[in-house]
């Protein structure tokens, strides 16, 4: 417990100094935000902020990480060194991108096909190994089973998982890349789902099937290999997120950029992934999964009918151009956000108690 309370301190407190710092850097240098001319006209006065503000929280992340270990004597585990390798990989193929963005002063950074194969490098590299590192009972960092609010079914194998874990964190980096349009939208959603994560994992630590207390009935143990420290993860991560959201909120002083939202994107894939609770993200992350869907609603029906559903996908924007000020479009889908991860996590626990 006082691992998630270190990391969730130590998270916010390094993004609060660091950002300031990164926001200067950024600025000096000119790696300012290029803006579509296609997109709502309120937008074009953000034209120059600085982006790849994300390179903050990824560090504070990682960096409350390795202190949290320190202050505490605990030691580090596989799960959690894998979501954090998920993270800073999935950030890497997008600061490549955000770089020849700023570089090329263009709206599209690396061609899609490269771009498509930094993330399936990062994806198979963690797939492959998140079925590998059994520990003394068995239990390997991932499940090649599928899961909700806990594994179910048979074993789908190796191979199967790998493209299954590959379409998780491809959609989800994805969705949250698709949703960081407005200031603070995305950062917002992640803190709260990243929240959500730090419950899930300390419930599965309580009721873990590798603590000698729930021994006493084995029926109502999860069978999750270091929860404890994916919640450390998540904590780190909610923190690092909240402490980056003063300064990335309206009238944002800063952009996380492709970087971030890749970032995110990955470790909330990999901490369902480890977690086994891999179709309960759907839920959980269902603001990310909405916007998602309105763009494939919105090609869709181009490509089908000629016809456009929205004013303009993402979603966001289409209630920007009907009107909404962008402060009132963050806010209400921030409510939608909420509600999500606390049904999530209604079911999850109603999964649990009803085995």
């Amino acid at each position: 417990m006082n691992q998630i309370l270190f990391a969730g301190g130590f998270g916010p407190f390094l993004t609060l100094i660091g950002t300031p710092a990164l926001i200067k850097v950024l600025a000096r240098k000119g790696y300012g935000q290029f803006i579509r001319d296609d997109g709502p006209r309120g937008h074009q006065g953000k034209r120059g902020t600085p982006t790849m503000g994300s390179i903050a929280f990824i560090l504070a992340t990682l960096l409350a990480y390795i202190l949290t270990k320190l202050v505490t004597g605990e030691g580090i585990t596989y799960p959690g060194l894998l979501v954090l390798f998920i993270m800073a990989g999935m950030g890497v193929v997008g600061f490549l991108d955000d770089y020849i963005k700023i570089v090329k002063q263009r709206s599209l950074g690396l061609r899609a096909g490269a771009k498509m194969s930094g993330q399936l490098i990062v994806g198979i590299l963690f797939s492959v190994l998140a079925i590998q590192f059994k520990d003394d009972r068995g239990q390997s960092p991932a499940s090649p089973r599928l899961s909700f609010v806990t594994d179910f079914g048979w074993t789908i194998g190796p191979v199967l998982f790998v493209v299954w874990a590959l379409f998780m964190i491809l959609a989800m980096s994805n969705g949250v890349n698709l949703t960081d349009g407005l200031d603070g939208l995305a950062t917002g959603a992640s803190v709260m789902v990243f929240g959500g994560y730090t419950f899930i994992g300390l419930w599965q630590f309580q009721k873990s099937c590798a603590n000698a207390m729930t021994m006493v009935d084995p029926a109502s143990c999860m069978e999750v290999r270091d929860p404890l420290d994916l919640a450390v993860v998540a904590s780190a991560l909610m923190g690092a997120c909240f402490g980056f959201l003063w300064w990335n909120t309206s009238p944002a002083k800063i952009f996380m950029g492709d970087t971030g939202s890749l970032a995110l994107g990955g470790a909330l894939a990999g901490l369902a992934i480890c977690s086994r609770t891999q179709l309960l993200l759907a839920l959980l992350g269902g603001l990310f999964v909405l916007i998602t869907l309105s763009v494939v609603i919105q090609v869709g029906s181009f490509k089908m009918t000629g016809r456009r559903v929205f004013k303009m996908a993402p979603l966001q924007h289409h209630f920007e151009l009907k009107g909404w000020s962008e402060v009132l479009v963050v806010v209400r889908f921030w409510t939608i956000q909420g509600i999500c991860v606390i049904v999530g996590l209604g079911l999850f626990y109603a999964g649990w108690a009803t085995g």
